[in-house]
């Protein structure tokens, strides 16, 4: 384990940008966009100061941010990028050829409420909207894991039998704008745990020329889909290996794909990511003290969804309350789909509930989520479980209908 003893007091936006200064990163671009904006900020001072020797492209949109990292990597370089919400929908069309070209480009999203109407505040519905794009999906819970993650995701995006480009994801204002101390490994430390990068077997090469991403017959165009869809699969154990690794070297790990907290003896198991993770700990505990035994999974990884580990879990248990910042529509809910479809491929017949909440950055409080327990305790106890997931604390009226 390394003695960590540089503490900064750093935004989560900030601390994405130690990272990726950490991670000695090549070529960086991106367009300003709230709350976003400070990640590349830091990063470009970095740049100016010497700090880091990257090449930082300025570009006039996000599709144009994306585009160009598409072509850096395609040449082996180390690259990232950031965005949110509407920016992250503009650069939608060579998001999806990022991963299908197989490049290991790493995306920090600070997740925003889609427009319209117009929102700066945090859901979870931008991000979630490319889950079938082939993209790694990681999500922190505070500044330090948005440090670490960011850390890793080039070391797991970089895997040769991976390739595939991973978003780290965090919570506008709650995680971006929030001052917490976090720790920054020593840069030594963290060249030793990424290695320098080697270009990927496909990059392109003067010396030896070929096509990236140049049109595919139906007799090989499946074969090349299923090879994402292997390496996704793959990805749960290099993103287990990854967070082992880095705790060995640095002294913090995670849990890999999920964080657990109190669950082998929960009765209740509560499902949820990002910052609710964090105030879920404390409605726990509190439920604990009410003899109420309650346990926690923060998922933190959406792609590939820990289906398996997940199932593990939640066999035995009495109840699951799914809470999510997320909905698709006429759809339900996006991760309590995603649950139940584990949940019937697996034999799981554990009676589970789901609840959206916190929509457009709307609090989701220790107080809600204890409530939210204490309503599905008693929906479980009256055999009214619903079929939909429950819209938690909206306002009912005309005006809203």
């Amino acid at each position: 384990m390394n003695e960590q003893n540089n503490i900064k007091m750093l935004t989560g936006n900030y601390a994405a940008a130690y990272a990726v200064k950490l991670s000695r990163v090549e070529v960086i671009s991106a367009y300003p966009i709230t709350p976003q904006t400070p990640i590349i900020e830091k990063l470009s001072e970095f740049v100016e100061r010497g700090e880091l020797n990257a090449r930082f492209i300025r570009v006039e949109s996000e599709h144009s941010a994306m585009a160009s990292l598409i072509g850096a990597a395609s040449v082996g370089a180390r690259t990232y990028t950031a965005t949110s919400a509407q920016g992250l929908l503009y650069m939608g069309e060579v998001v999806w050829w990022a991963a299908g070209a197989r490049l290991p480009i790493v995306m920090g999203v600070v997740t925003r409420a889609l427009a319209p109407p117009w929102s700066i505040w945090t859901d979870h519905t931008d991000i979630l909207s490319f889950r079938d794009s082939g993209w790694i999906i990681l999500f922190a819970s505070n500044a330090q894991e948005v440090l670490d993650l960011t850390i890793q995701a080039f070391k797991i995006a970089e895997n040769e039998k991976i390739l595939l480009p991973v978003a780290v994801t965090w919570d506008a204002f709650v995680v971006s704008h929030t001052l917490e101390p976090v720790s920054i490994p020593e840069q030594r430390i963290i060249d030793e745990f990424l290695e320098k990068k080697r270009p990927q077997p496909h990059a392109l090469n003067v010396d030896e020329p070929f096509s990236l991403g140049n049109i595919t017959f139906p007799s090989d165009y499946m074969e090349l889909r299923r090879s994402i869809d292997r390496a996704m699969k793959y990805a749960k154990e290099i993103i287990v290996s990854v967070d082992k690794e880095f705790g060995e070297k640095i002294g913090r790990k995670y849990g890999g794909l999920i964080e657990e907290y109190f669950i082998n003896d929960a009765d209740i198991l509560i499902i949820t990511l990002g910052v609710i993770g964090e105030e879920a700990k404390e409605a726990v505990d509190r439920l604990r003290k009410e003899d109420l035994r309650v346990g926690l999974i923060r998922l933190r990884s959406i792609r590939p969804f820990p289906s398996e580990i997940l199932s593990k879990y939640c066999c035995d248990k009495k109840l699951c309350i799914v809470i999510e910042r997320s909905v698709s529509f006429g759809g339900g809910g996006v991760i309590l789909n995603d649950v139940l479809s584990t949940f019937y491929r697996y034999n799981v017949e554990t009676p589970t509930i789901g609840y959206i909440a916190g929509l457009g950055g709307r609090e989701v409080s220790v107080e809600d989520i204890v409530g939210m327990v204490s309503e599905a305790c008693g929906r479980l106890k009256d055999g009214k479980l619903p079929n939909e997931p429950l819209w938690y604390g909206v306002k009912i009226g005309e005006r809203y209908e």
